[in-house]
């Protein structure tokens, strides 16, 4: 039996120039999961992670800090939607919010989004298609003994989940609003195929460090 371990990346730079960067938290909370796969005497047989900036940050810290591990590969199949851009074409000024208000509305506009309105150069059908392709793969690594970590966002581990829950994308938005910085969500891979085994673990967080954006 081999395992798929989805991890979301630590906090990004909200309010930043630049969102897709680690905030000084977003590294702690990394390298507090490669501590305690470092202290529990494990790592992936092999990691693969999104093309985004604060994927490879994220990779790279928990990697060091585990310090096991050769490096990771990169699959952009596993990138986030583009949630400023769809937040924008909803309300031009939805980066202004504070992060709560923002996620309020980023799921009004993911509302539309998924339904086929504007927001992005790529549709919800086309995110759907490539995160489902990406995990495909990693399932395929992923054979008899071997663990595949998988440094990835909030949104396609979100996808994942449903469609391993439900056999399709109904629980997407609910589950996506709860997935935790720097949690791992794990999937074993059978001769029945792939199966959620836990989502959103994060007990090697301290509860000062948990946040959701």
């Amino acid at each position: 039996m081999g395992s798929v371990h989805l991890i979301r990346h630590g906090q990004a730079s909200w309010g930043a120039a630049d969102y897709d960067q680690l905030s000084e938290l977003g590294q702690r909370q990394s390298t507090a999961l490669g501590i305690s796969w470092e202290a529990s005497d494990w790592s992936p047989t092999t990691a693969v992670a999104g093309s985004m900036k604060r994927h490879a940050q994220t990779a790279i810290s928990v990697i060091d800090a585990c310090g096991q591990g050769e490096g990771y590969d990169v699959d952009a199949g596993w990138d986030e939607f583009d949630h400023i851009a769809i937040a924008r074409a909803h309300d031009p000024a939805s980066m202004d919010a504070d992060p709560k208000a923002f996620q309020a509305m980023l799921n009004v506009a993911l509302d539309g989004w998924i339904a086929g309105g504007e927001g992005a150069g790529e549709s919800y059908q086309q995110f759907v298609e490539r995160v489902m392709k990406a995990f495909d793969r990693a399932v395929l690594e992923a054979g008899s003994g071997r663990s595949v970590a998988v440094f990835t966002s909030g949104g396609p581990i979100a996808l994942v989940a449903s469609h391993l829950m439900t056999g399709g994308a109904t629980l997407f938005q609910r589950v996506n609003d709860v997935v935790i910085n720097a949690s791992v969500t794990t999937v074993i891979v059978g001769q029945s195929g792939p199966r959620l085994l836990t989502f959103n673990e994060h007990g090697h967080l301290p509860r000062d460090m948990v946040t959701f954006r």
